[in-house]
Order: structure tokens, then C-alpha cells, then sequence
């Protein structure tokens, strides 16, 4: 079945505009920050931030750069017609960074105990795109 089907009839999948120079930048090795201040809509910059944090024993921090990550990614999801709810298809690329710093969000949220905030984006990236929850799990 291909990302656009939707047999249920709800939303289409929301398939984000690829932005190709934030995500070679980041794989050929560049610091997460440069490609942060060159390119602040850039989820995946703020989703990268986030996961350094966290591993660095820093999920306060890695709470804030998530949540920047999110709600750029949540920009680019309204600009592109989607509507609050609807796939969000992890299979389309140009969707993993908003999906990561979800992701990402969800995962400090549950280090620093707030566990609302940890439930709603673990059941929002589960009801996005379920191939992200199981893969960034």
C-alpha cells in the first residue's frame, strides 16, 4: 500500500516539502548547533540537539530543544495543510525530523517527570505515524 492510500477516510498523510541542506549538513558531520542557528526551522537540527542532550545526562535541556523541535515541526505541518490529527507517515523523510523531536519530547518529558506531557506525545507519535513509535522506541 503506498503512504498516500487512506482506507479509513479520515485526513490525508500530511507529507512534508523536502529541505535536502539541513539533513546533508548534519550526515556529512556538521554540529547540530551550526545547522540550528543556519537553519532554525529545521526539526531535525532541534531533534539532533535534543538527543545529544539527553545522552549527555541533560534532559532538562534536552526537553527545551525538543520542544523547539516540535513546534517548528508543527509550523511546517499546518503551512502544508495539515489539520491537528492525520498521518504523519515516518516513510517520507522530510517528516523524521518533526517525528524525531516528538519523539524526543516525549522521552525527556518522562525523564524530567512530567508525565502528562510524556503520555500526550507518546500517543501523538503512535497516532501520527505508528512505524516511528515502534522504530524511535
Amino acid at each position: 500500500m503506498a503512504i498516500h492510500e487512506n482506507l479509513l477516510g479520515g485526513p490525508p498523510p500530511t507529507l512534508l516539502p523536502d529541505d535536502p541542506e539541513p539533513r546533508e549538513l548534519l550526515a556529512s558531520g556538521a554540529a547540530p548547533e551550526e545547522v540550528a542557528a543556519k537553519y532554525p526551522e529545521s526539526s531535525l537540527a532541534w531533534a539532533q540537539l535534543a538527543d545529544q542532550a539527553f545522552e549527555a545526562g541533560r534532559p532538562v535541556e534536552s526537553y527545551a530543544y525538543a520542544r523547539t523541535g516540535y513546534h517548528r515541526g508543527l509550523d511546517a505541518l499546518r503551512r502544508n495543510g495539515w489539520k491537528g490529527h492525520g498521518p504523519v507517515p515516518f516513510e517520507h523523510e522530510p517528516n523524521r525530523g518533526f517525528l524525531r523531536a516528538l519523539h524526543a519530547l516525549a522521552r525527556a518529558a518522562q525523564a524530567i517527570g512530567e508525565e502528562p506531557e510524556y503520555e500526550r506525545c507518546t500517543a501523538f507519535l503512535r497516532d501520527s505515524s505508528p512505524t516511528a513509535a515502534e522504530t524511535l522506541s
